[in-house]
């Protein structure tokens, strides 16, 4: 629709900041898994020293390469990675690892979350952000014998206790959880909607976090900071 040079999701034009930005400095040595089209990455880029990007999707790191030129951010490096094999870092490699939506696209999520504590420098921090199963939306699909992923190559979703648990049980203190955007229906009718206008997008999605505010069991996703132990 002529608002980017490479395949973007609106989401991105929200804010240049993502939640988790209070939580960098520009000395910090950034790692992040499963980078899609490098917004975050891009993003980052700017509050850090230098950030590693690893995405099993060639075409999809060909577009980050393209939108990094394009803003002349020179501080990342592109590796093409597949999550579900460990991982090539050495050990305290990174201050900071983003984590976000991936987790739930794979089989050998406790090896990478292993993988991630190993690499993570003492008192690293990880961003992680994974699907809420638990709304009215995805409840009221599953009672009629629909599946509730909000994507079909999730192979999991996560309450906020199951999340809670897990990480807790692979060496992780969480120091951050919050919410994402109300969790709604029509998720996919509103992305499509921002791809022609991005003022309608920008009021249907700071409505979603109103409205998650008051019903944060509501969101669609938890937004998570956690300290390695």
């Amino acid at each position: 629709t002529g608002k980017s040079e490479v395949p973007i999701h609106p989401k991105h034009f929200l804010s240049q900041k993502p939640w988790f930005t209070k939580y960098l400095n520009k000395n910090d040595v950034v790692l992040d898994l499963g980078s899609g089209n490098g917004q975050n990455a891009i993003k980052t880029a700017a509050m850090v020293r230098k950030i590693t990007a690893c995405e099993i999707d060639q075409e999809l790191i060909s577009q980050a390469k393209t939108s990094a030129l394009l803003k002349k951010i020179k501080n990342i490096k592109w590796e093409k990675a597949d999550l579900e094999q460990k991982i090539k870092f050495k050990n305290a490699s990174f201050d900071k690892v983003l984590f976000l939506d991936v987790l739930e696209h794979l089989k050998k999520r406790e090896q990478i979350l292993e993988e991630i504590r190993r690499i993570l420098k003492s008192d690293g921090l990880l961003f992680l952000g994974v699907p809420n199963s638990q709304t009215s939306w995805k409840k009221l699909q599953r009672s009629v014998g629909i599946s509730s992923f909000s994507d079909p190559d999730h192979k999991v979703e996560y309450s906020e206790k199951s999340i809670k648990d897990l990480l807790k049980r692979h060496g992780y203190r969480i120091i951050h959880f919050g919410y994402g955007k109300l969790d709604i229906p029509a998720r996919g009718l509103v992305d499509i909607i921002g791809g022609f206008s991005l003022s309608v997008y920008k009021y249907i999605s700071k409505l979603r976090t109103d409205l998650s505010k008051n019903h944060p069991q509501e969101a669609a996703g938890f937004e998570i900071v956690a300290k390695k132990l």
